[in-house]
């Protein structure tokens, strides 16, 4: 069975691909700067002697820009690089496994990140708005 009917919706499924993967994302910098919401690193973010601080300012920042569509790629390309960085200096070493280390939402995060900042925003972004008033 194919599924080639789905692809006159790629620019809207991007979409939401774009707006789901930067709501979660932002979700972690809420969590560890607004303490929204609770969990174990609710309020975190605030003690920059911790290395997750500042990730938390790139989730933060780069989530909200990648979940409207505004500077998606270059948003996207941080991002990207900080879950690398964060899979390689915080999961690797634990475990060699990704499923023992924690690390799955690390990399599944690099990929899509990545592959956003290749593609670009897709429908209904802010950075499609801009570009169709230029």
């Amino acid at each position: 069975m194919q599924f080639t009917w789905l692809s006159r919706y790629q620019p809207q499924l991007l979409a939401i691909l774009r707006m789901v993967t930067g709501l979660m994302f932002l979700h972690h910098g809420t969590q560890k700067f607004l303490s929204f919401p609770a969990g174990e690193y609710a309020g975190m973010g605030w003690t920059f002697s911790n290395p997750g601080a500042f990730a938390g300012v790139i989730e933060l920042v780069c989530g909200l820009l990648v979940a409207i569509g505004l500077f998606t790629r270059p948003a996207a390309f941080l991002a990207s690089g900080t879950m690398a960085v964060a899979y390689w200096l915080a999961h690797a070493p634990q475990d060699l496994f990704p499923v023992n280390n924690g690390g799955d939402a690390a990399i599944l995060y690099c990929f899509v990140f990545l592959y956003l900042a290749a593609a670009g925003p897709g429908a209904w972004s802010v950075d499609r708005t801009r570009s169709i008033r230029r």
